[in-house]
């Protein structure tokens, strides 16, 4: 079986030629679309990061290609409807990192609540040892509101249990006896985000989830709450999410995404275009406000990267495409 892997260290190729011994590896650093020269008429297994996309016109550079393994939980870099049509098996990671998004979701809010970029910040820069100016607020007490109670979410309600807050949480499909058994109750998202003093984001990205934080609902948000989201960009409209920093409705905010967080990457390219797109430059434009905002804490799409998550991906990622050789595919996304 010929398979093609994008996006690895080096580590990573010794743990996958080590699992699929008998697999013939071609390794790509970067992305498909890093690699957009690149075409293979053989192979029948692509292996991709979530910041790879995959549509027809990649999936026309590999005509063979039977299986697409992401390394990942979502999957919304695949276009579904296109491996459909070329009769591709799409299998994720479903289970690798609840608890290490939900521990980079809190680590976010940790470093908000008790402001410790700031105080860093003032010691290295300024040689200062005074607390003034830097008062937090407690967890214990307040209410957070998980939005989506997946593997992540729930691990999450479990660490936010042990900071003895209050949760709430919203999900289209509501397990009653989980919520029972956790010490949560489940609410419609408007009374959600009314009511918590921390909103924390762990809802797949989809057609249903575009932009569930947006200019008509934002102001519904509890004056002076938190956002946090290890999630996807997409599930935020940018500019309801400024226009609430701005107002005084978001205190502030953790972000591990940005909406549309790949021209972050591009932004010297795009604003020494002699006509760049007008969206994209404004998309550039709102994510370096966020950069910039006092408030608002970014990391660059890191919750998921710990030594342990990256090996359970790659085990799962091995074991869908032995199911796969096997006949048995397993993990599936698109049946």
């Amino acid at each position: 079986m010929k398979i093609l892997s994008f996006h690895n260290e080096s580590w990573e190729r010794d743990f996958l030629k080590e699992k699929l011994p008998a697999a013939e590896f071609l390794f790509f650093e970067g992305t498909v679309q890093d690699n957009a020269d690149m075409r293979n008429d053989e192979a029948e297994v692509l292996s991709v990061f979530v910041d790879s996309h995959i549509g027809k016109e990649e999936l026309d550079r590999f005509p063979k290609v039977k299986l697409i393994a992401t390394r990942s939980t979502g999957f919304d870099h695949i276009d579904l409807i296109e491996t459909a049509a070329h009769g591709i098996v799409v299998s994720n990671v479903p289970t690798y990192g609840e608890n290490t998004v939900a521990e980079q979701a809190f680590a976010l809010l940790l470093a908000l609540s008790r402001r410790i970029y700031e105080s860093y910040d003032r010691v290295l820069k300024e040689g200062t040892f005074s607390p003034e100016g830097l008062r937090g607020f407690d967890l214990q007490g307040k209410t957070m509101g998980v939005v989506g109670t997946g593997h992540i979410g729930v691990h999450t309600i479990r660490i936010a249990k042990g900071f003895e807050m209050e949760v709430v949480a919203f999900d289209v499909h509501r397990n009653e006896e989980l919520a029972a058994r956790m010490g949560f109750r489940y609410a419609e998202f408007d009374e959600l985000i009314a009511s918590s003093d921390v909103i924390s984001l762990h809802a797949p990205y989809n057609e249903h989830t575009h932009h569930m934080i947006n200019m008509d609902n934002v102001g519904k948000i509890k004056k002076g709450a938190y956002l946090i989201n290890t999630a996807r960009g997409g599930l935020v409209e940018t500019r309801a999410m400024i226009t609430a920093l701005e107002s005084g409705i978001l205190a502030g905010a953790g972000l591990d995404v940005l909406e549309e967080e790949g021209y972050m990457k591009d932004d010297v390219v795009l604003l020494t275009q002699e006509h760049p797109n007008p969206e994209s430059l404004a998309m550039v434009l709102s994510n370096q406000y966020l950069i910039d905002h006092p408030r608002v804490l970014i990391t660059p799409h890191n919750a998921f990267n710990t030594k342990e998550a990256i090996e359970r991906i790659l085990s799962v990622t091995t074991e869908n495409v032995k199911a796969f050789a096997g006949g048995t595919p397993q993990n599936v996304i698109n049946r």
